[in-house]
């Protein structure tokens, strides 16, 4: 579970950090580390695509192939299911939590980490990356959260108090059962049905590096992506492959 372990350890910093600073980081310094974050999810979901090819040139276009398609039924699948509705309500159920009361009122100390669990766990790179660690020890895409998250926390502690940085224990937790449940059940099922040893775990990840992708456009604000609707693609994507395999 080093991902989940990463991503929990940056929280924390984030919040040690947040609270020795006496002033908010500038802007030119929350630039750089946007643009670096979101180079460097580009970098590590073309990675994990490229470690996950399998084969000749004409099988990795049919990897390529498979996971398009799963990523387009995906997202399809995730609209009916409201997965992308699901996740902005708890995002503003957390903004509610963060929000209530008269302007200058007191916090309670509980409402930094309520608010900042519920942000850090349904983030759907957490849960890409969650999924990537657990069956192929693909840690890098939580590292990559693990800044993200330590950044949000150093600027909440300011404003929400110590008990924000806390939420690094659920998210450790939430994070780490995924990688484990992927590693003790999902690995075993899916090398048993494949027909090629790794590949319906490669076709999962083919998918989560170019959901990590998708991701980078959020960050540089290129444009608004309902990522959680993608997520059923990483189910979709093994199921496609065994299929195209018969």
């Amino acid at each position: 579970m080093t991902g989940a372990f990463l991503n929990a350890l940056g929280i924390l910093l984030g919040g040690l950090f947040g609270l020795a600073l006496r002033r908010p980081l500038p802007v030119r310094v929350q630039l750089f580390f946007r643009s670096m974050l979101g180079v460097l999810t580009v970098f590590f979901g073309l990675r994990l695509i490229w470690l996950s090819f399998d084969g000749t040139f004409l099988a990795a276009l049919k990897q390529i192939f498979i996971a398009l398609l799963a990523v387009m039924v995906g997202n399809l699948l995730g609209k009916l299911l409201g997965l992308q509705k699901i996740s902005n309500q708890l995002g503003r159920y957390a903004g509610t939590i963060l929000h209530a009361g008269p302007a200058g009122a007191r916090r309670h100390p509980g409402d930094g980490f309520s608010a900042c669990t519920i942000l850090f766990c349904v983030a759907p790179l957490g849960l890409i990356g969650a999924v990537a660690d657990g069956l192929s020890n693909y840690f890098y895409l939580l590292a990559v959260k693990a800044v993200m998250d330590g950044l949000a926390t150093l600027g909440s502690v300011k404003t929400l108090g110590w008990p924000a940085a806390l939420a690094a224990f659920p998210v450790f937790f939430f994070l780490g059962v995924i990688t484990l449940a992927c590693r003790l059940y999902a690995v075993p099922f899916l090398t048993s049905h494949s027909p090629g040893g790794d590949d319906l775990v490669n076709s999962v990840n083919i998918v989560a590096g170019l959901v990590s992708c998708a991701v980078a456009l959020v960050i540089f604000q290129v444009r608004k992506v309902e990522l959680a609707n993608y997520l059923p693609g990483l189910v979709l994507a093994p199921v496609l492959a065994w299929l195209f395999s018969h």
